[in-house]
Protein backbone atom coordinates (compact mmCIF):
# COMPACT_ATOMS: atom_id res chain seq x y z
CA UNK A 1 0.00 0.00 0.00
CA UNK A 2 2.95 2.55 0.81
CA UNK A 3 6.48 1.75 0.26
CA UNK A 4 9.54 4.01 0.48
CA UNK A 5 12.89 2.94 -0.71
CA UNK A 6 16.17 4.85 0.45
CA UNK A 7 14.49 8.08 1.10
CA UNK A 8 15.94 11.46 2.42
CA UNK A 9 15.58 15.08 2.09
CA UNK A 10 17.61 18.21 2.94
CA UNK A 11 16.11 21.74 3.34
CA UNK A 12 19.02 23.02 2.42
CA UNK A 13 20.42 23.60 -1.02
CA UNK A 14 24.29 22.02 -1.22
CA UNK A 15 22.47 19.50 1.19
CA UNK A 16 24.78 19.15 4.02
CA UNK A 17 22.55 18.35 5.88
CA UNK A 18 20.21 15.86 4.79
CA UNK A 19 17.57 13.75 6.76
CA UNK A 20 17.64 9.79 5.77
CA UNK A 21 14.62 7.87 6.73
CA UNK A 22 14.31 4.10 6.78
CA UNK A 23 12.96 1.87 4.17
CA UNK A 24 9.27 0.97 5.41
CA UNK A 25 6.58 -1.26 4.08
CA UNK A 26 3.09 -1.08 4.84
CA UNK A 27 0.92 -3.04 3.44
CA UNK A 28 -3.14 -2.74 3.58
CA UNK A 29 -4.64 -3.49 6.60
CA UNK A 30 -1.88 -2.57 8.64
CA UNK A 31 -0.94 0.39 11.18
CA UNK A 32 1.98 1.56 11.77
CA UNK A 33 3.44 4.65 14.36
CA UNK A 34 5.93 6.91 13.79
CA UNK A 35 7.81 7.88 17.22
CA UNK A 36 10.84 10.25 17.82
CA UNK A 37 11.83 13.54 19.44
CA UNK A 38 10.48 16.64 18.61
CA UNK A 39 12.94 18.15 15.64
CA UNK A 40 13.83 14.67 14.02
CA UNK A 41 11.52 14.85 10.90
CA UNK A 42 8.40 13.15 11.67
CA UNK A 43 6.19 15.64 9.87
CA UNK A 44 8.96 15.82 7.12
CA UNK A 45 8.59 12.32 6.51
CA UNK A 46 5.50 12.44 6.19
CA UNK A 47 5.19 15.00 3.50
CA UNK A 48 7.55 13.05 1.73
CA UNK A 49 4.94 10.30 2.19
CA UNK A 50 2.21 12.41 1.07
CA UNK A 51 4.11 13.91 -2.09
CA UNK A 52 3.75 17.31 -0.31
CA UNK A 53 7.50 17.40 -0.61
CA UNK A 54 10.59 15.70 -3.73
CA UNK A 55 12.73 13.47 -1.71
CA UNK A 56 16.71 14.93 -2.08
CA UNK A 57 16.93 10.94 -2.84
CA UNK A 58 14.66 7.63 -3.35
CA UNK A 59 11.02 6.98 -3.70
CA UNK A 60 7.52 6.57 -2.52
CA UNK A 61 4.78 4.55 -3.75
CA UNK A 62 1.16 4.73 -2.88
CA UNK A 63 -0.81 1.67 -3.93
CA UNK A 64 1.74 0.90 -6.84
CA UNK A 65 2.30 4.12 -7.97
CA UNK A 66 5.86 6.11 -8.06
CA UNK A 67 4.79 9.72 -6.35
CA UNK A 68 8.10 10.87 -8.11
CA UNK A 69 7.07 9.96 -11.73
CA UNK A 70 3.54 11.72 -11.43
CA UNK A 71 3.10 14.99 -12.95
CA UNK A 72 2.21 18.01 -10.28
CA UNK A 73 -1.13 18.62 -11.72
CA UNK A 74 -1.92 14.87 -11.45
CA UNK A 75 -0.33 14.16 -7.83
CA UNK A 76 -2.55 16.59 -6.71
CA UNK A 77 -5.42 14.43 -8.00
CA UNK A 78 -3.90 11.26 -7.14
CA UNK A 79 -3.09 12.13 -3.58
CA UNK A 80 -6.80 13.44 -3.44
CA UNK A 81 -8.32 10.30 -4.03
CA UNK A 82 -5.64 8.15 -2.50
CA UNK A 83 -4.52 9.38 0.49
CA UNK A 84 -5.79 11.19 3.80
CA UNK A 85 -4.06 13.58 5.43
CA UNK A 86 -4.31 15.11 8.74
CA UNK A 87 -2.17 17.56 9.67
CA UNK A 88 -0.84 19.08 13.02
CA UNK A 89 -2.72 22.51 12.50
CA UNK A 90 -6.00 22.52 10.77
CA UNK A 91 -5.65 24.41 7.27
CA UNK A 92 -9.25 25.55 5.71
CA UNK A 93 -10.42 27.60 3.36
CA UNK A 94 -11.41 30.41 5.82
CA UNK A 95 -13.99 31.91 2.97
CA UNK A 96 -16.02 28.42 3.75
CA UNK A 97 -18.25 26.91 5.68
CA UNK A 98 -17.04 23.47 7.29
CA UNK A 99 -19.33 21.47 4.58
CA UNK A 100 -17.84 23.24 1.61
CA UNK A 101 -14.48 22.36 2.92
CA UNK A 102 -14.96 19.21 2.72
CA UNK A 103 -17.25 19.10 -0.52
CA UNK A 104 -14.00 20.96 -1.96
CA UNK A 105 -11.75 18.47 -1.05
CA UNK A 106 -13.86 15.70 -3.21
CA UNK A 107 -14.29 18.00 -5.91
CA UNK A 108 -10.32 18.94 -5.95
CA UNK A 109 -9.70 15.25 -6.41
CA UNK A 110 -12.15 14.89 -8.99
CA UNK A 111 -14.85 13.40 -6.96
CA UNK A 112 -17.96 14.29 -7.23
CA UNK A 113 -19.25 16.17 -3.90
CA UNK A 114 -20.91 13.76 -1.41
CA UNK A 115 -23.44 16.10 1.03
CA UNK A 116 -24.59 12.59 3.10
CA UNK A 117 -21.21 11.39 2.80
CA UNK A 118 -20.53 14.81 4.64
CA UNK A 119 -23.23 15.08 6.83
CA UNK A 120 -22.62 11.34 7.55
CA UNK A 121 -18.95 11.83 8.76
CA UNK A 122 -19.30 15.28 10.60
CA UNK A 123 -22.00 13.72 12.70
CA UNK A 124 -19.87 10.60 13.26
CA UNK A 125 -17.29 13.03 14.81
CA UNK A 126 -19.97 14.83 16.93
CA UNK A 127 -19.78 17.86 14.66
CA UNK A 128 -22.44 17.51 12.54
CA UNK A 129 -24.17 20.36 14.16
CA UNK A 130 -21.18 22.87 12.84
CA UNK A 131 -21.93 21.65 9.28
CA UNK A 132 -23.03 25.17 8.12
CA UNK A 133 -20.44 26.95 10.81
CA UNK A 134 -17.49 28.75 9.61
CA UNK A 135 -14.17 26.97 10.39
CA UNK A 136 -12.18 29.77 12.23
CA UNK A 137 -15.69 29.41 14.86
CA UNK A 138 -14.82 26.64 15.88
CA UNK A 139 -12.76 25.60 19.04
CA UNK A 140 -9.63 23.89 18.59
CA UNK A 141 -11.26 20.37 19.20
CA UNK A 142 -13.79 20.74 16.84
CA UNK A 143 -11.17 21.90 13.93
CA UNK A 144 -9.43 19.02 14.77
CA UNK A 145 -12.47 16.81 14.21
CA UNK A 146 -13.21 18.59 10.77
CA UNK A 147 -9.57 17.90 9.60
CA UNK A 148 -10.61 14.46 10.19
CA UNK A 149 -13.16 14.53 8.73
CA UNK A 150 -11.83 16.04 5.56
CA UNK A 151 -8.72 13.31 5.24
CA UNK A 152 -11.87 10.50 5.49
CA UNK A 153 -14.08 12.55 2.84
CA UNK A 154 -12.79 10.59 -0.26
CA UNK A 155 -12.29 6.96 1.74
CA UNK A 156 -8.89 7.30 1.12
CA UNK A 157 -6.41 3.69 0.89
CA UNK A 158 -3.72 5.59 2.97
CA UNK A 159 -4.36 7.78 6.00
CA UNK A 160 -1.49 10.24 6.93
CA UNK A 161 -1.81 11.87 10.10
CA UNK A 162 0.15 13.85 11.78
CA UNK A 163 -0.99 14.32 16.20
CA UNK A 164 -4.31 13.50 14.82
CA UNK A 165 -5.83 13.45 18.94
CA UNK A 166 -3.36 16.27 20.12
CA UNK A 167 -6.33 18.99 20.45
CA UNK A 168 -9.15 16.18 21.98
CA UNK A 169 -10.28 15.33 24.84
CA UNK A 170 -10.42 11.68 25.79
CA UNK A 171 -13.64 10.65 24.65
CA UNK A 172 -13.38 12.00 21.14
CA UNK A 173 -9.66 11.09 21.17
CA UNK A 174 -11.28 7.39 21.22
CA UNK A 175 -14.04 8.25 19.21
CA UNK A 176 -11.30 9.05 16.50
CA UNK A 177 -8.95 5.90 16.97
CA UNK A 178 -11.64 3.44 16.65
CA UNK A 179 -12.63 5.78 13.00
CA UNK A 180 -9.35 5.78 11.59
CA UNK A 181 -9.09 1.87 13.02
CA UNK A 182 -12.16 0.85 10.94
CA UNK A 183 -11.66 3.05 8.29
CA UNK A 184 -8.57 0.44 7.53
CA UNK A 185 -10.66 -2.67 7.73
CA UNK A 186 -13.49 -1.02 5.34
CA UNK A 187 -16.48 -1.08 8.05
CA UNK A 188 -16.27 2.97 7.84
CA UNK A 189 -18.44 2.63 4.03
CA UNK A 190 -21.54 4.43 4.99
CA UNK A 191 -22.29 4.97 8.52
Amino acid sequence: MIATEDLSFSYTSDQTERLSFPDINCARGEHWLLLGQSGSGKTTFLHLLAGLRTPASGSVKVNETILGKISSSKLDQFRGQNIGLIFQQSHFVRALSVQDNLLLAQKLAGLTPDKKRARDILSHLNIGHKMDANPSDLSMGEQQRVAIARALINNPTVILADEPTSALDDLNTTQVVDLLQNKQTRSMRPF
